[in-house]
């Protein structure tokens, strides 16, 4: 006999249940991504799932229900861990529902480029469309474009005020008051790009922690989200602003920021902090550590995908249980120095 998910035959749900241990409706509601399905089951059946290598018959569904089972997402540089996190847990949302994700990659602050994408997409049989970058560009792209499938795009809040992002209400505020029980009072930002809703949320959400706590904000700089913006941003200036801290928009500008930084003479943390946000994997292992928040990614991604799913099959989406941001404190993080460092 010919064990399933091997090249003799394809692992039907009947063999998923089987390997589970539980009936195929409860395999099929999973698909689904119908809530009420126990943890304890539900992480029975993504074990069963990941190890027979079941694949959705696409097109037998699509041919039973008429509707297409392939979402196109658009996605802005993958090279970036933080966007690649995101995307993939969308792709393990929509096939764990039973559809398809069919990656997009475009540069996100370009409208034609964006414009192109859209065209390519257009003509393709699709059951949605998801864009995973909350570009300016991108949002004015999606409220010109008459869509004849539904559409979803992944985008923070974006309020003039203060949006009310976990990344701002919890985040942020417990970065900052982490660097000013170290003594910190001099802090200056680096900020992600002003054409992201995540970049000028972010620098609001510092500007008022900064009021809240009573610091002292010395001076604001931006990258793209990349290392070589953060290095870039810190090794361009004549000269270093008054801070013994700088809080980082993003993990990769926070790594780059540290070595540039270093090559100016100052040491991380005895001369100068250094926090970021994400808790990328490879922020733990830096020199030094990096103390940042972390923020959930993969669950975001697959929140959107729930939310477009939702759409497509006149249901509420299905929720999707989202940590919190907390603070991870490692090494690049220290008291204040007793004498300013400039």
């Amino acid at each position: 006999m010919v064990a399933p998910g091997t090249s003799g035959r394809a692992a039907t749900i009947y063999d998923v249940a089987q390997h589970a241990g539980v009936s195929h409706q409860t395999v099929s509601r999973f698909l689904k991504g119908f809530p009420g399905i126990r943890p304890e089951t539900r992480a029975r059946v993504e074990t069963a799932l990941a190890e027979l290598d079941y694949q959705p018959n696409l097109t037998a569904r699509s041919l039973k229900s008429g509707r297409a089972h392939r979402i196109g997402a658009l996605v802005h540089d993958e090279s970036e861990t933080g966007p690649s996190l995101t995307a993939h847990g969308a792709t393990m949302e929509a096939r764990e529902a039973g559809y398809l994700l069919d990656l997009i990659p475009l540069d996100a602050h370009d409208g034609d480029s964006i414009q192109r994408s859209l065209a390519l997409i257009g003509p393709y049989s699709l059951a949605g469309i998801l864009a995973l970058a909350s570009t300016d560009e991108m949002l004015h792209a999606f409220d010109a474009a008459s869509f004849t499938m539904p559409a979803y795009i992944h985008s923070e809040a974006d309020d003039t005020r203060l949006a009310k992002t976990d990344v701002s209400r919890v985040g942020m505020p417990a970065l900052m008051a982490h660097l000013r029980d170290l003594g910190h009072r001099r802090v200056a930002h680096i900020a992600g790009p002003s054409n992201w809703s995540a970049g000028r949320n972010r620098a609001r959400a510092f500007a008022s922690a900064v009021d809240d706590l009573g610091l002292i904000h010395t001076g604001q700089y931006t990258g793209d989200w990349s290392a070589r913006s953060g290095f870039d941003a810190i090794a361009g200036l004549p000269e270093l602003p008054d801070a013994t801290a700088y809080v980082v928009a993003n993990d990769q500008m926070a790594i780059g920021a540290i070595l540039a930084l270093k090559r100016r003479g100052l040491r991380v943390p005895e001369d100068v902090s250094v926090v970021g946000i994400d808790d990328l994997p490879e922020s733990a292992y830096i020199d030094p550590p990096l103390t940042t928040l972390r923020v959930d990614h993969v669950a975001r991604g697959r929140e959107a995908v729930a939310s477009l799913i939702g759409q497509i099959e006149g249901v509420p989406p299905r929720s999707v249980p989202i940590e919190v941001p907390h603070l991870v404190v490692r090494e690049s993080s220290g008291p204040a120095p007793r004498e300013d460092v400039r």
